[in-house]
């Protein structure tokens, strides 16, 4: 049985990851608790002690607005720490596998971004995120890149959570129409990597629900499907917010390179969130 260390195994995607893979791998899993990547020495010891044959690191720094006001975590967590373990990777002889981003983009393209399209961040997240897929693919020859976008599943902090629960304690929504991306539900995802996986991919590949919406789209979405269709919802610009990061106004995703190398398309964002709104209530 292939043996497999997955790095972020608390947060939302590393759960789901986990309860998935534990049939078909033996799995050690690592969180803060058991592992700080940012320390260089610790991980390297730490990989030569499990001798993975294969690392999927699902750990980040994922508070946009947190990483714009500290910097230096943003890109010791999200980008030296993923070298620190592409080189035990290298080391040891394992494969890794990196979870990225949609917002390594700028959002000014119109259509949705390829792997082939350039790279260039608008903020602290999305460069740091991007340094640690460089940081990556000088340690190793081989290596899988998934880069995904607007994660909601089940256990951690959520758009459709913060939706439901506004809705609870406000009489009406305002929510931004005019940043556009693919819901993406976390066990669609989850067996997204594990078909990857399965068929030896390598390089970056786009992995995120089918069909686009804004998020006041999505919002609106997540009321009519929780029983809540007739709750006031309220288009407004971003410049509205005045959040400290600065957000791709497109950051659609392209996923036919995963549709070329697993031969499945990726369901609907809508067909997740009434997975997930079901799952819920149950």
């Amino acid at each position: 049985m292939t043996r497999l260390a997955l790095i972020g195994n608390k947060g939302m995607l590393g759960r789901d990851l986990l309860s998935r893979m534990e049939s078909s791998f033996s799995c050690v899993a690592a969180d803060i608790e058991e592992l700080d990547i940012t320390k260089r020495e610790e991980v390297l010891q730490w990989i030569g002690e499990v001798r993975p044959e294969i690392l999927i690191n699902a750990a980040a720094y994922t508070d946009v607005d947190g990483c714009e006001t500290s910097p230096d975590l943003a890109m010791q967590v999200n980008g030296h720490a993923v070298g620190y373990l592409a080189e035990g990777c290298a080391r040891f002889g394992a494969g890794m596998v990196h979870i990225s981003t949609d917002f390594v983009f700028d959002g000014g393209k119109e259509g949705p971004y390829t792997e082939e399209d350039r790279p260039n961040p608008i903020s602290v997240y999305g460069s740091s995120k991007l340094l640690g897929e460089k940081e990556m693919a000088e340690q190793l020859d081989r290596f899988l890149i998934v880069r995904t976008s607007w994660l909601f599943g089940h256990g951690g902090k959520n758009f459709v959570e913060a939706i439901l629960k506004q809705a609870q304690v406000k009489s009406s929504l305002k929510v931004v129409h005019d940043q556009v991306g693919s819901p993406t539900y976390v066990p669609d995802l989850s067996r997204a990597i594990i078909r990857l996986l399965a068929a030896g991919a390598a390089g970056i590949v786009h992995v995120s629900n089918s069909g686009k919406c804004s998020w006041f789209e999505f919002a609106g979405k997540i009321m009519e499907l929780s029983g809540n269709k007739g709750f006031p919802v309220e288009p407004i610009p971003s410049s509205e917010l005045n959040r400290p990061a600065r957000r791709p106004a497109n950051s659609v995703l392209s996923c036919e390179r995963y549709f070329r190398i697993t031969g499945e398309r990726m369901p609907q964002w809508e067909t997740g969130l009434r997975e997930y709104l079901k799952v819920r209530e149950e």
